[in-house]
């Protein structure tokens, strides 16, 4: 109505200097100021540091119970989740935070007596000020004496200069980087000097420096330092890009460590020291024209520089001068493929929509290859039996692939990697589909026209399986045949030349016996679709493959190091194993976790991390028993297996040259190992000759009433993969002639194998006895018994203690790169 638009119009505020008016907020002013007051009167601080207080009282009272909410928590009732009160610690306490990592020597001392001034906002940890140096430290290992309040007299409250927001200390952050270099100044009569230790050294020659620091005053609190990126290349210290202030003379100093040389050596800066004494008297204003001071320039990673980051969305995009070029690339391609007509749009039909997903594609070797935009359609829209139908699609194995990089390997032959440009654009759509025009390149001469599409597109849940379909047809011209183990496998057979290509969606792995056969499947292939031979296998799904004549190693350090930074925790300290072997995980233990979004996240991310490596498929199986449900104990158990991969992220697995092709295998179990179900977990790993090519760490389905039926069904699960194995194998023209030696160290389960036993502890899991049993009989499997000192399978079934974790691990061959 006419009255609420007034109202809306013209707000109403309160008069100056009629604070009664707005008495709701200026009762929870008053709340704060006096909490601020007694946390300093307690910690016996000077007003100076109410900035700290100040923030300290109101992370107390959002997370406390509130009357005015029907003591409900106010942090709780914004936000839906719950408060955790373990991190609380008093006010102003004295503490000692570890700072090994900034330590400049090993005789350094590895802590300082601080005191505790609360948590700061984009860290998880606490800011501790340094009693001797009045700098602020934010680390996240801190120990704490909460009965001792130890600031001293030097800046009583009637000593303390006014409070400003000047004087916020600035904070040290404690990593495990190097220290950065002190910033040594000269006196107030050369304040230009006092730019950058660059310009001290070339106007003071061979003069030596002074070993004192002069107190400098802090930046305004519009002008509060940024971070600093630094480039591994850089040799001298950075300065801040921000305003330097004017040196001012002072009879208070920090000392520094004595040194046989007057300047340090110089060292990439890692992090920011900003040190800090009380303000000095004011003086006159002083400009850095007069002073004859030069504005130092900010020096960053050209790298980080010149990578645009993502824009959230199209209309970002096309402000970006390099976001622009990719759209206008992807929408020029698919004009160019016909891949839609646009027509009237029908009435009462399904339209679905598209959008556009923006991506960095990076080189091996973490740098930036080219900007990607694509269009994708909402294939979440579609409609089962209208407009989409079938929409499996294969994929090749993990195994798979390790099997014919083993044969390659061992054959000495070269290995080539292909990349299908926008692949799901040959894809031909059987049903009709109709979908908006893409955002911002709208038909200005039919903008209420939608897009028939003629060909699949990315997001559409049918367009995997036409693309699949266009590339085995156009793969069976040439004479490839679809494996009957794995149908993303494709063999080709010329006489006494063979040659093995690998599918996964777009990326296609090819290896041939011959060089010229080789050739004329690359020729073929270029002439059917537009792709790119990157060269020899370097690169493959996020893998780095690296190849000498020792063989071959498949890494994931960069994948590692990202899920790592995804999870905040590219700093944190590792451990040496994956798994905590005094508990096990329970589903119901602890509080639910409050983002469980993001613990599925990471959670399966580590899964495709397994694929090089086995040594964490057994932790990576338990964190994911709880993904419906993820407690506060499953992400420590999480974090610790992150913890662990910090400290191997350079490991990988390892492929030998070997030219034996026996098939052996490692089974074991426990025994109703998973405290909530009682079933048991079994594990196996596969060697074909010398290389680990096949691994596996799963719950069982039901539960086993004793353990040599629990290790009996992890034989019959190793028997059943190395069936498949030998049948690939077969197909890959390379039989095994001998039979598969089955390693189990539990004696009853060996019996089982080979003797017609029948009770009535074993009669219920007769599929599985007869099973082994019949590839026994056929001479294609041997059950044979291994103690379990040199039972490599172990490590899939629990948690093991260092020593025995690590030996395991190397037989697993998964060592440093």
């Amino acid at each position: 109505s006419f009255s609420k638009e007034r109202v809306l119009l013209h707000p109403r505020f309160s008069c100056p200097y009629t604070s009664q008016q707005n008495g709701r907020a200026e009762r929870t002013l008053r709340t704060i100021n006096n909490l601020v007051r007694a946390l300093l009167f307690q910690a016996k601080l000077p007003n100076t540091y109410w900035v700290e207080a100040l923030n300290m009282a109101a992370h107390l009272l959002n997370i406390l119970p509130s009357s005015a909410i029907n003591n409900a928590i106010p942090f709780t009732r914004l936000f839906n989740k719950p408060v955790s009160y373990e991190h609380l610690r008093v006010f102003g306490c004295l503490c000692y935070p570890n700072l090994l990592p900034t330590a400049p020597n090993k005789l350094s001392p590895r802590s300082a007596r601080c005191i505790f001034l609360g948590y700061p906002t984009n860290h998880k940890g606490y800011r501790c000020l340094d009693l001797s140096t009045r700098r602020i430290i934010i680390s996240r290992h801190v120990v704490f004496d909460e009965n001792s309040f130890p600031f001293t007299s030097t800046l009583s409250p009637s000593s303390s200069p006014p409070a400003a927001p000047h004087s916020y200390p600035q904070p040290l952050l404690i990593t495990t980087s190097p220290p950065p270099l002190p910033v040594t100044t000269t006196p107030p009569a050369s304040p230009a000097n006092s730019a950058s230790p660059q310009h001290s050294s070339s106007l003071n020659g061979s003069t030596a420096l002074p070993s004192t620091i002069s107190p400098v005053s802090s930046p305004s609190a519009s002008h509060q330092p940024s971070p600093i990126l630094s480039s591994p290349a850089q040799s001298q210290p950075v300065s801040s890009s921000h305003d330097i202030p004017d040196v001012t003379s002072s009879s208070t100093s920090i000392s520094h460590s004595s040194s046989s040389s007057p300047t340090p050596p110089p060292s990439p800066p890692t992090s920011t020291a900003v040190t800090e004494q009380a303000p000095p008297p004011p003086t006159r204003m002083t400009t850095r024209s007069q002073s004859g001071i030069i504005k130092a320039k900010k020096i960053i990673s050209l790298h980080t520089a010149l990578v645009s980051p993502l824009p959230r969305s199209h209309i970002d995009a096309a402000r970006d001068p390099n976001w622009n070029p990719a759209m206008n690339d992807e929408y020029d391609t698919l004009k160019m493929r016909d891949t839609w007509t646009l027509v009237p749009r029908p009435p009462n039909t399904n339209i679905i929509r598209s959008m556009w997903l923006f991506t960095h594609k990076f080189k091996a070797d973490g740098t930036l290859s080219r900007y990607k935009a694509r269009l994708v359609a909402n294939g979440k829209s579609q409609e089962v039996g209208v407009d989409c139908d079938e929409t499996f699609s294969p994929v090749v194995k993990p195994t798979t692939i390790r099997t014919v990089l083993h044969l390659a390997l061992s054959r000495d032959w070269p290995i080539h990697q292909l990349d299908v440009k926008n692949a799901f654009l040959y894809g031909n759509l059987e049903e009709t589909v109709y979908m908006h025009q893409p955002p911002g390149f709208t038909d200005p001469t039919k903008p209420d026209h939608v897009c028939l599409l003629k060909k699949s597109l990315y997001g559409l849940k049918q367009a995997p399986r036409a693309w699949y379909q266009r590339f085995s047809q156009a793969a069976s011209k040439i004479g490839f045949k679809n494996s009957k183990s794995d149908a993303s496998l494709f063999i080709l057979r010329q006489g006494s030349d063979i040659a093995y290509l690998l599918l996964y969606v777009d990326d296609i792995v090819l290896t041939s016996s011959s060089p010229t056969l080789l050739r004329s499947i690359l020729t073929f292939l270029k002439t059917e679709f537009q792709m790119t031979d990157l060269g020899s296998l370097h690169f493959f799904l996020g893998i780095s493959v690296s190849r000498n004549k020792n063989g071959m190693t498949l890494s994931q350090h960069n994948y590692a190091a990202d899920i790592l930074h995804r999870a905040n925790m590219s700093n944190c300290k590792p451990c040496s194993t994956p798994v905590d072997t005094s508990a096990k995980l329970h589903a119901d233990a602890g509080q639910p976790f409050s983002d469980p979004t993001m613990y599925r996240r990471l959670a399966g991310a580590l899964q495709y991390l397994t694929f090089t490596r086995p040594d964490i498929a057994y932790a990576v199986q338990q964190i994911c028993l709880y993904m419906h449900d993820p407690r506060e104990p499953h992400f420590n158990a999480l974090k610790r297996i992150l913890r662990y991969v910090k400290g191997t992220i350079t490991h990988g697995l390892h492929l030998h040259r070997s030219t034996s092709t026996t098939l052996t295998a490692y089974t074991d179990a426990d025994w109703a190992g998973c405290p909530n179900t009682r079933r048991s977990t079994s594990g196996f790993c596969v060697y074909l000759g010398d290389n680990l090519i096949s691994w596996s760490s799963k719950r069982q389905p039901t539960v086993s009433r004793s353990s040599a039926e629990a290790e009996y069904r992890g034989v019959a699960n190793a028997v059943a993969e190395t069936t498949w194995i030998r049948n690939l194998l077969l197909e890959l023209q390379c039989p095994i002639k001998t039979a598969t030696l089955v390693y189990c160290d539990n004696v009853s389960a060996v019996y089982l194998s080979t003797n017609p036993i029948q009770h009535q502890r074993t009669k219920h899991i007769e599929l599985d006895i007869l099973f082994v049993r019949e590839r026994v009989a056929l001479g294609q499997v041997r059950v044979l018994h291994v103690p379990s000192s040199h039972q490599y399978a172990d490590i899939f079934t629990k948690g093991l203690p260092t020593t025995l974790f690590n030996d395991f691990r190397s037989s697993l061959h998964v060592t440093g790169t």
